[in-house]
């Protein structure tokens, strides 16, 4: 006679042992592997690590991030292409460098354009910005400024100073550069100066330049020796920093998004200033800057 109290418990023995297996090979559902990308600047690098250390504590797994990926077309390629998995981008500079189109000045036309034409081309999740606009900023001498009442940009072209420019080469190339600060003709002594970003700051100190291009969330705008003019013609993009991630890897993973919407209006202009000073004013280590944020913002 066959004992079918012995046959149930030996094939819930049998059963317990193959979940156990399961279990310790990993032969569930697997997760996709994750990997985090930035560019080559102080803020790149601290959004790159906070998105990757918020990504690995809700997702209680390891994230891999390739920082010090290139400008925007080297990486959104390599987005396009699946090496990496999501990084941080800003919306005027996509719409210019990504879908070749001139950026509107509204800043929530320009998200919306970009968060459609990216979904419908390229497959890939724009989401919600973080909060920062790091869009172009004309910067000169706080002494200068005040000596002749300038405030704009506007009255920077009727001031008696001897305006000496310093730019970026991107910025030069630009049609939302150069092209867009020349519609306040501001006289200048000679032609604008293509330099290394890191270079303008010290050569604006060192009174070389009179006037430099800066990102409105600059280490260096804390330091109250150089002033910011009023963009009063609205001439500059909005720059909204978002997250760019692959809409496969959202789908294969849900709590993916989830982790990164909790970080959607964490930021202002003004901490992002203070955390990229903290990296390149205090030499503080950028994963420790990323750990300091997260913990201040409640996402520890």
């Amino acid at each position: 006679m066959i004992d079918v109290r012995r046959l149930w418990m030996d094939g819930s023995k049998i059963a317990a042992v193959l979940c156990l297996s399961m279990m310790i090979g990993g032969c569930g559902p697997s997760k996709p592997r994750v990997v985090v990308a930035a560019k080559n600047t102080t803020e790149q690098l601290v959004l790159g690590e906070i998105s990757a250390q918020h990504l690995e504590r809700r997702l209680r797994r390891k994230v891999e991030r390739r920082f010090n990926a290139g400008p925007t077309p080297v990486v959104f390629q390599e987005l396009q292409g699946g090496d990496i998995g999501l990084y941080p981008d800003y919306t005027g500079l996509l719409e210019r460098s990504i879908l070749r189109e001139p950026a509107s000045a509204d800043p929530s036309m320009v998200f919306e354009r970009v968060r459609t034409e990216l979904r419908r081309t390229a497959n890939i999740e724009t989401l919600r910005p973080l909060g920062i606009d790091n869009r172009y900023v004309i910067v000169v001498r706080a002494a200068d400024a005040e000596h002749e009442k300038i405030e704009s940009l506007t009255q920077a072209a009727h001031a008696k100073i001897d305006w000496r420019l310093g730019i970026t080469v991107d910025f030069e190339q630009s049609p939302d550069g150069l092209a867009r600060f020349n519609a306040y003709r501001i006289p200048l002594a000679a032609p604008a100066r293509s330099m290394e970003p890191a270079e303008l700051y010290q050569a604006l100190r060192q009174q070389q330049l009179s006037m430099i291009l800066g990102f409105a969330t600059d280490s260096q705008l804390s330091n109250h020796e150089i002033k910011v003019l009023e963009d009063d013609k609205n001439v500059f993009a909005p720059h909204q920093a978002c997250l760019l991630v692959r809409a496969d890897l959202l789908a294969a993973d849900p709590a993916i998004r989830s982790a990164l919407d909790e970080l959607t209006g964490k930021f202002t202009n003004q901490i992002i200033q203070k955390l990229n000073a903290q990296v390149d004013n205090d030499h503080c280590g950028v994963a420790d800057v990323a750990a300091g944020f997260l913990a201040s913002a409640g996402l520890k």
